[in-house]
């Protein structure tokens, strides 16, 4: 069990390494650079890369523990074909054009080099700020038996809380890790942050890095994730 607040994760009591994953969303240069989609859009992305070391820790703990690690990646192909006129309007607006941001052929498509992306780890790409939407997410999750979701990530109240949302429609049990989360937008991530906990856990539970290494450390040293 995970500490966490308005109630333990999971509600039962139980937690099983086997149906848990550890999600980190959109952690590529496109959106932690200097230089990528979020900076362009007039955002500092310092509060980005500060939660890198945490997340880091994170996936040592998970792979520790047996947890699988599933990374997403946002961007589009690089003709744009699976990009829809509102988007193109929005990349021209973003004064994009011309360049190779959040476009999969990019090298800002890749996530930064500080997250160990381990060969077992599952990455899912996507176009849309939810990770369901267009992709095979749902599809991997029940295949290996997942049911447990750890959210961590950027940002918090775009991608983050999509997921979590549509995450929690489709049945599976979240937990939200707050200094595992971040956004350019320090109102916007605490709001979002504050939402997980309305009505009783609306949307899951909300805890903090701290209280997940320590819970995945109860469950004992295990072998790194292997199923495919």
């Amino acid at each position: 069990m995970i500490k966490a607040t308005p109630f333990d994760f999971p509600y039962d009591g139980r937690l099983v390494a086997e149906n848990t994953a550890l999600v980190v969303i959109d952690l590529q240069q496109d959106f932690l650079s200097t230089t990528g989609y979020f900076a362009r859009q007039g955002y500092d992305p310092s509060p980005l890369r500060a939660i890198l070391p945490t997340v880091s820790r994170l996936i040592a703990a998970a792979r520790k523990a047996g947890v699988r690690v599933i990374h997403t990646r946002q961007g589009y192909r690089a003709d744009m074909a699976d990009m829809t006129p509102y988007e193109k309007w929005r990349r021209k607006r973003a004064g994009l054009e011309g360049t190779d941001i959040l476009l999969r052929s990019g090298t800002g498509f890749q996530i930064v080099p500080e997250i160990d992306v381990a060969p077992q780890d599952i990455i899912v790409d996507k176009t849309c700020n939810s990770a369901f939407i267009y992709t095979d997410f749902e599809l991997v999750l029940r295949a290996q038996g997942i049911t447990h979701l750890m959210f961590s990530g950027c940002t918090t109240d775009v991608c983050v809380h999509t997921t979590l949302r549509e995450a929690c429609d489709r049945n599976f049990q979240c937990l939200t890790i707050s200094d595992a989360c971040a956004s350019g937008d320090r109102q916007a991530h605490e709001a979002a942050l504050h939402m997980v906990t309305v009505e009783d856990g609306v949307f899951g539970a909300l805890t903090d890095s701290s209280a997940v290494i320590e819970g995945l450390s109860r469950l004992g040293d295990r072998p790194e994730a292997t199923k495919g």
